[in-house]
């Protein structure tokens, strides 16, 4: 008998009932072969026409199943109920020219209930379970004897059955505790990232809405700043340094408003839906330079490792944040140049942002994977936790690291298709 995974949905249905058919040949093969060497080997009398015409009957009938699977796309409860309800009529038929109930074989009826009790819903294992037993029932009271004068000899061998039924069924039992046991630690693994992650978008989100009121709030108080730094700037007792500092402070100014405006552009639902393509050099060097003009005393420079044309990628408002806020965090950690890189082949692009300072805390490290970054000496790791999120909604993965020759490296991995 397979080994089945507990199922609801019909692509499970199918995929159990492949391993169902595929089992079954063995199944057939194995007792074809226990019917024919068996009399001569333990000197017992079987009728091998009856038990056979029932192995072929129920070798056709697992040949038209064969084929009709592999066209299938889908499979229901049903199907899964009908095989299993053959399997324990073909048992019950091999067993009833064997002995009855007391062939030691005929314990296999217990695994086709094991597995509608993990696969199929509450009526159908019922149904299964009652078949079964039913069936049980009557091969106590219907069934051909087998002629074994020597009651001795009968009793050894019913022993050694009993053995071999005990043997196969702890093996199938082994198996299959061992294969559910596996498939509950992986959904119960998916659940916890599928909460992980619905928590995470929720802080996202949260984020999200105090950062649009916050952009609102401050468009007045940045106006004002710009135009009492005007005035100031049109006073003639200032000195020539005075005034390179106003000039500058009405730089970083108009860099606040242009940020708060594109915060403002990008929140738009057409943007987000519909975002320009882009060769993924050019993008990452504009998008480099215009982050250097904000940091002018931060310097980088771009590498690609990659020869060739470079792909199309999507100008993607969430993207070009996270790029900006590793940026941002290699700049802080280290004044030295930073060195952007790019690479790509035809299934995915790579980014890497790297500073030569000290590297990332071990802190961040660690826990790097989980729905949150910790606060850590340099920063309170929201940064890093908006970044991650925004990667892995464009489906791609963010990976830190301290190379061994020194600093931290930011790697984003994206997928083509998503880009």
């Amino acid at each position: 008998m397979p080994f089945l995974a507990c199922a609801t949905d019909d692509s499970d249905h199918l995929a159990n009932l492949r391993r169902l058919v595929a089992s079954r040949w063995a199944v057939l093969v194995a007792t074809a072969l226990l019917v024919v060497l068996a009399p001569p080997l333990l000197d017992i009398v079987l009728p091998q026409f009856p038990i056979l015409a029932v192995l072929a009957i129920t070798a056709l009938f697992n040949a038209v199943a064969h084929w009709r699977l592999r066209r299938a796309g889908l499979a229901t409860a049903g199907e899964l109920f009908s095989q299993l309800l053959v399997d324990i009529a073909a048992l019950s038929a091999v067993v009833f020219f064997s002995g009855g109930a007391t062939n030691p074989l005929v314990s296999l009826l217990l695994p086709p209930v094991a597995i509608a009790a993990l696969t199929l819903p509450l009526r159908s294992v019922i149904a299964i379970g009652a078949a079964a037993i039913g069936a049980y029932s009557l091969l106590m009271i219907y069934y051909i004897p087998l002629p074994m004068h020597d009651a001795t000899r009968a009793t050894r061998l019913h022993l050694i059955g009993m053995w071999l039924t005990f043997a196969v069924s702890a093996l199938m039992i082994a198996g299959f505790v061992v294969r559910m046991t596996a498939l509950i630690r992986q959904r119960d693994a998916e659940l916890a990232a599928a909460r992980e992650q619905a928590l995470r978008d929720e802080r996202v989100m949260a984020m999200g809405t105090l950062a649009a009121g916050a952009a609102h709030e401050l468009g007045t108080p940045l106006a004002t700043m710009a135009l009492l730094a005007g005035e100031l700037a049109n006073d003639p007792a200032l000195t020539p340094a005075a005034r390179e500092d106003i000039a500058l402070l009405r730089q970083q100014i108009g860099v606040c408003k242009e940020i708060i405006t594109g915060l403002s552009r990008r929140a738009g639902a057409e943007r987000l839906e519909n975002p320009p393509l882009q060769a993924v050099d050019r993008w990452l060097d504009q998008l480099r330079l215009r982050w250097q003009a904000i940091r002018p005393q931060a310097g980088s420079r771009l590498i690609v490792d990659s020869s060739g044309p470079a792909p199309a990628i999507a100008a993607d408002p969430r993207l070009e944040q996270a790029v900006l806020n590793l940026l941002n965090n290699a700049a802080s950690a280290c004044p030295m140049p930073l060195d952007l890189h790019v690479n790509w082949n035809d299934r995915q692009v790579a980014i890497g942002i790297r500073d030569h300072g000290p590297g990332f805390p071990p802190e961040v490290l660690a826990q790097g994977g989980l729905a949150s970054f910790p606060a850590h000496a340099g920063g309170s790791g929201i940064g890093l936790m908006l970044t991650r999120s925004a990667i892995e909604q464009l489906g791609g993965r963010l990976t830190l690291s301290n190379p061994d020759d020194g600093g931290a490296l930011a790697s984003i991995e994206l997928p083509l298709a998503c880009g």
